[in-house]
């Protein structure tokens, strides 16, 4: 069985902005798919526990009001959805995540704000994990595509549905559906084995770091880019 034929755990989150070392997460999804076995689907609305600004709830739809009278307490949740992901891993399931660094070093830092076990101790440190990220096989594969490579651009351009993007769930689904499609149509891909490319992945984001540093150096822009992938370390 090809990896993307086999369990998959896609896992995506709605936040109070994009600073990962600082923002929160607001819902969150892990939905396990595949493998020929009924779905098995866990959501999450959180309380963050500071303002949830109004640019924010514009995407996805959470209000203040919400959140507080509805989510759940941020530490509670943080520590089901870091158990959940660390119990996939360790069945060899991967986490499938669009932009991944994004997602699971929110999580990270997350738990150490509430002082849970951060997922990459739970899974025995970064040789651990097993993770797949659709943009970063996307990049890969189509190098010199032309505009945007949002999950909405990219499930647009391969024929997956996403009917209600900026929910948790459905957008964790589509990335999963993104990677199956990826994997089925490059058979290089395709027949990789999930702990190789997973560290492959790490090589090729780095990679696609080092590039896009080197395009906006050329144009005189001031942006870092972030090159270590699937969780930036954590700088205590």
């Amino acid at each position: 069985m090809n990896w993307y034929e086999g369990r998959l755990a896609a896992y995506d989150i709605e936040t109070t902005g994009t600073d990962t070392e600082n923002d929160r997460i607001v819902t969150a999804a892990v939905c396990v798919v595949g493998g020929g076995q009924e779905t098995l689907s866990r959501t999450w609305l959180v309380d963050p526990g500071v303002e949830i600004p109004a640019d924010a709830t514009e995407v996805h739809g959470i209000t203040n009001e919400k959140a507080r009278s509805e989510g759940q307490d941020a530490a509670g949740a943080v520590a089901e959805i870091t158990e959940f992901l660390a119990l996939q891993v360790a069945e060899d399931i991967p986490i499938v995540a669009f932009n991944a660094r994004f997602d699971l070093t929110i999580l990270d830092r997350e738990a150490r704000r509430h002082a849970v076990t951060p997922l990459i101790e739970l899974v025995g440190g970064s040789e651990g994990l097993l993770v797949i990220d659709p943009y970063v096989l996307e990049k890969k594969i189509n190098k010199f595509r032309k505009g945007g490579r949002t999950l909405g651009i990219l499930c647009e351009d391969y024929g997956i549905p996403l009917t209600d993007a900026h929910a948790a769930d459905a957008d964790a689904m589509a990335a999963a559906r993104l990677a199956y499609r990826l994997g089925k149509i490059n058979a290089d891909l395709g027949a990789y084995d999930l702990p190789m490319l997973h560290e492959d992945q790490i090589a090729w984001a780095d990679e696609q770091g080092r590039s896009l540093q080197e395009h906006f150096d050329r144009q005189g822009r001031s942006e870092t880019v972030q090159r270590v992938w699937p969780v930036v370390p954590y700088a205590a």
